[in-house]
């Protein structure tokens, strides 16, 4: 038990606050502590970002104490400003209620929701909507101005004479409200979430005159890239197993100990001496083993092989069916939802990186649709058409 606690408090932790012997000290007290993270659907999935807490949270469920996954299905329509140099785009009720609608089933995959210690979903709309104008006043009078404008990232907003709005400086009172709200001990969350937990935590001393842990996890990265919703790196749960195992496949090999580290149960004997592409691949196992059935995995691993090491095609992959018409190899890119949009089509045919079995496409405007072909979009992505 003595050596599960110290792995819960140290592997991918980087801050406990007010420190680490006085959660400990919590932990072993034999009180159920209720431990809560907030994720505001922003995307229409989790990723591997979240992965690193929801693997956290899995681990304080495992010793029987109560979870909560709280959705801020509030919060989402206003934009958490941490880390961003301008303002996020305004969410409305109905994209945000669009987006959270596989949360659950995503989570699940870590986290139990049944069972004897099953975790909870709430919703922070529940008491975020209700408080009434003179709330949202008394809420505010606990901090300063100063306080909230301390932040590096509106610093350099202010710098570079950029707006900060309102709603901005308001984001954390109404995520640390929601510590109260649920009465929590304990808030886990990434490291770029520590001053809006440190708000909960004052907020929860001020109403409820009691302590709140913060534990903030390290983030995952690439490079000095944060594994994000709107990131170059972006790696959604919702991905087919291939296209997931294909994603890992491309990490640099500088990300490979902190993925380890944060994704994985495995110790660095375990893959420090092998050669990159074998890391890679145990990587990749290891992280979807997680979340898919086993013979997925194998299946993944299998076509990722014969894809890109023996260059073959994989086994399943998106049609488009032409029904008996021609079009320039831009339009069945953009009409099968391939790429963004035609102009990046074009982009990709101009930097060689589209090809036609096996052949590089030289020219946007090539025809395609009267004959069975597979297109190559970039390294990872195929396109079968039929006439």
């Amino acid at each position: 038990m003595a050596q599960d606690l110290q792995n819960v408090l140290e592997r991918g932790v980087e801050t406990v606050f007010p420190s680490k012997l006085a959660f400990e000290k919590a932990l072993g007290s034999g009180k159920k502590l209720t431990i809560y993270n907030g994720i505001d659907p922003t995307a229409s999935s989790l990723h591997l970002g979240h992965l690193v807490v929801l693997k956290k949270l899995r681990q304080f469920q495992d010793l029987d104490h109560k979870i909560i996954l709280l959705f801020g299905d509030f919060t989402a329509m206003i934009g958490d400003p941490s880390g961003k140099l301008q303002a996020r785009k305004a969410q409305t009720r109905a994209q945000v209620l669009a987006n959270v609608k596989d949360y659950k089933n995503q989570a699940a995959k870590i986290l139990n929701f049944s069972g004897k210690n099953p975790a909870e979903i709430r919703f922070n709309s529940a008491w975020l909507s209700k408080l009434s104008f003179e709330e949202i006043i008394q809420l505010a009078s606990h901090f300063t101005t100063q306080q909230l404008l301390e932040r590096d990232m509106f610093q350099k907003r202010v710098r570079a004479q950029k707006p900060i709005y309102l709603p901005e400086l308001i984001y954390p009172l109404l995520q640390g409200y929601d510590s109260v709200a649920m009465k929590v001990d304990v808030e886990v969350g990434g490291s770029d979430q520590m001053f809006n937990m440190l708000v909960g935590r004052e907020l929860v001393k001020k109403y409820l005159g009691k302590e709140k842990f913060v534990l903030t996890t390290k983030l995952l990265t690439v490079g000095e890239v944060k594994m994000g919703k709107t990131e170059s790196v972006f790696t959604p749960l919702s991905l087919p197993p291939s296209e997931m195992f294909g994603k890992i496949m491309a990490l640099p090999d500088d990300a490979m100990p902190s993925f380890f580290e944060l994704l994985t149960d495995l110790e660095p004997g375990n893959f420090e001496n092998l050669l990159p592409l074998e890391a890679k691949k145990l990587l990749a196992k290891e992280i979807l083993k997680q979340l898919f059935a086993q013979s997925q995995v194998g299946a993944a691993q299998r076509e990722f092989e014969s894809v890109f090491q023996k260059r073959g095609t994989p086994t399943t992959m998106t049609v488009f069916k032409a029904n008996d018409k021609t079009y320039s190899v831009v339009e069945v890119l953009a009409k099968s939802e391939s790429v963004s949009s035609r102009s990046q089509a074009k982009r990709l045919v101009e930097q060689g990186a589209i090809e036609i079995d096996g052949k590089v496409v030289k020219s946007s405007q090539e025809k395609v649709g009267n004959r069975e072909i597979v297109i190559k979009i970039g390294k990872r992505k195929f396109l079968k058409i039929l006439p």
